[in-house]
């Protein structure tokens, strides 16, 4: 194969992440952490500019949850085939979709004059969101295959899935406070700009994979089940567990998924493979992520209530009092999933992220009051479930997408994606059930006072706590039971480094592949007056097997004084060897 011949292969071939020099890996993982920053601030932020929104655009309380709801089933509901979709066309082509789509989605909602503009946006936004998230996480998959930088980088990304919730609070206050609500929504669109501008440069194309397909029935059961769920999840938030339309909706939704199980278990081309889930690392990833996403929704929204509610607060001060736990999520992310995991994998890593971030909330459940001093108590509990998170966030977010393949990136980063979804509704519905029966406990006991009033808030606050805590040391358990040890290995079609690579693999810009002969035609033939002579080890070895082959034929041989061997039998028969082994003779 000649150089020309080698070049046209890898042009073919399309460049590759991992071929990527260290430098524009690192570019890239800026981009993907932008796009999930814009992911999980919508999160957050929306709540914050929601009271604003309600006065100005005139809505009801009852219609409120519509603005939360509409993202939660169009982001919920089609995040699977987002990721398959990635792995379909391209997670280039899809990150920039979904980034595009996403920007407008924002700017038609923050430009919204009526309830059913704003609810549109949200849903549009949902549905991008659900292409732009499976792409962004499928992406720093296969760019970064190093162990060591792939550790690095996860840590990154999982500090920016962990600590984006508490930024968009700050965000949201400032935004709110000081410009408008509407910018809640535009800030997107900025963020949007830099993100595309960054993936159009650096992102190389993927071809389309032939090898993936779409598998249109579990496409339509998996959505509907899972739009099933989390609007059923919604209802018990509002109507109660025992409503029939929470029933009904519930039920249906697991009716759906099961399903959909069996329908994947049986098609050439599942959407969403088994065996993705049933490997123990990535299943004990799931279900960490999913279990702490129900946990840590108490940690956000109930002590947003306290600090502004019971201490005060205003929503810029709220947010700075999140600027601790923020810092610790970082700093244990990056440390544990780049450091820590390489040498001792995540099984005693996750389940003591857990336990950690289970400590901080016991401390504020036990330590919280009408006037609990913020540096005494709340600083340590939050910079403990910082740490906690941390942990959980970086290691789980690797191991989930630990060996998926670039077949199945994508659809195994939408399923991160579909966890933490789930996870996040369940916990919206659950404490704050529970919540509100605590709160009606305590007046029905104490009575309707101003004092007694606020003692229930914050005995609400703390029960919501206590549970938090109490899942958040089950997922410990489960998880430690799930995930197997030992350190994670490249499965099957992992991506390797540049350097072991094929030199046909290898992008066309790539300066090593046009410039550097093909490996086999570099090396020199021997020539005539230099014959090709073995290492002096390999020809001693060679001489002593001969040697051994020579004598036991001389002591076969019959020996003068000796009778001659007998003849064989026919063929079929079978004779006892010198082994002492049944021989078949032929």
């Amino acid at each position: 194969m000649s150089e020309s011949a080698v070049v046209a292969v890898s042009e073919r071939a399309g460049p590759s992440g991992a071929a990527a020099g260290p430098t524009r890996r690192w570019w890239i993982l800026g981009v993907v952490g932008l796009a999930q920053l814009m992911v999980v601030l919508d999160a957050t932020i929306v709540n914050i500019a929601l009271p604003s929104a309600q006065r100005e655009l005139g809505f009801s309380n009852a219609d409120r949850q519509w603005v939360v709801t509409a993202y939660s089933l169009a982001f919920g509901g089609l995040l699977l085939l987002g990721g398959r979709l990635s792995d379909l066309v391209g997670r280039r082509r899809m990150l920039i979709i979904g980034l595009v789509g996403f920007a407008a989605a924002s700017a038609l909602g923050g430009a919204a004059t009526s309830f059913t503009m704003l609810v549109i946006g949200r849903g549009l936004q949902g549905g991008f969101g659900a292409m732009l998230a499976p792409a962004a996480l499928s992406t720093l998959t296969v760019t970064f295959t190093d162990p060591a930088e792939r550790g690095r980088a996860f840590g990154v990304y999982g500090a920016i899935a962990g600590a984006g919730g508490a930024v968009g609070l700050l965000l949201g206050g400032l935004l709110t406070e000081y410009l408008s609500w509407r910018w809640c929504l535009y800030v997107n669109v900025v963020l949007a700009v830099v993100a595309v501008a960054g993936a159009v440069r650096l992102l190389a194309a993927y071809p389309r994979n032939p090898d993936v397909h779409i598998d249109w029935p579990g496409t339509v059961l998996v959505a509907a089940g899972l739009v099933a769920i989390v609007y059923g999840l919604s209802e018990a938030d509002t109507k109660g567990w025992g409503a029939p339309t929470t029933l009904v909706l519930l039920s249906a939704g697991v009716i759906l998924l099961a399903a959909f199980v069996l329908v994947e278990r049986r098609v050439a081309h599942p959407l969403l493979p088994l065996r993705i889930v049933l490997n123990r690392f990535r299943g004990g990833a799931y279900l960490a992520i999913g279990l702490s996403a129900i946990g840590v929704f108490g940690i956000f929204l109930f002590l947003t209530y306290y600090l502004q509610l019971t201490l005060a607060y205003s929503p810029v001060r709220s947010g700075l009092a999140f600027l601790p736990m923020i810092a610790a999520i970082v700093v244990a992310s990056t440390t544990c999933s780049g450091v820590l995991m390489p040498r001792v994998g995540p099984r005693p890593l996750v389940p003591a992220g857990l336990l950690i971030a289970a400590c901080g909330l016991s401390i504020l459940a036990a330590r919280l009051g009408l006037r609990t001093s913020y540096l005494d108590w709340i600083l340590p509990a939050l910079v403990l479930v910082g740490a906690g998170l941390g942990v959980v966030f970086g290691c789980a977010l690797n191991t989930a997408t630990y060996g998926t393949g670039t077949a199945d990136a994508g659809v195994a980063s939408a399923l991160v994606n579909t966890n933490q979804q789930v996870g996040g509704s369940i916990g919206t519905a659950l404490l704050n059930t529970l919540a509100a029966s605590a709160l009606t406990s305590y007046v029905l006991t104490h009575g309707h006072g101003p004092l007694a009033l606020a003692q229930a808030a914050v005995h609400s606050y703390v029960i919501a706590f206590w549970i938090s805590a109490a899942i958040l040391v089950g997922s410990a358990v489960v998880c430690a039971l799930v995930l197997p040890s030992g350190t994670l290995a490249p499965a099957a079609g992992q991506a390797v480094p540049p350097a072991a690579r094929p030199r046909e693999e290898m992008n066309a810009r790539e300066p090593r592949a046009v410039l550097q002969p093909y490996p086999a035609l570099a090396r020199p033939f021997p020539s005539a007056g230099r014959p090709l002579r073995r290492p002096v080890r390999a020809r001693r070895t060679a001489d002593h097997r001969v040697g051994v082959l020579r004598r036991r034929r001389q002591r076969r041989r019959p020996s003068p004084g000796r009778p001659a061997r007998p003849a064989l039998p026919a063929a079929g028969h079978h004779v006892r060897g010198p082994c002492r082994r049944t021989r078949a003779v032929r």
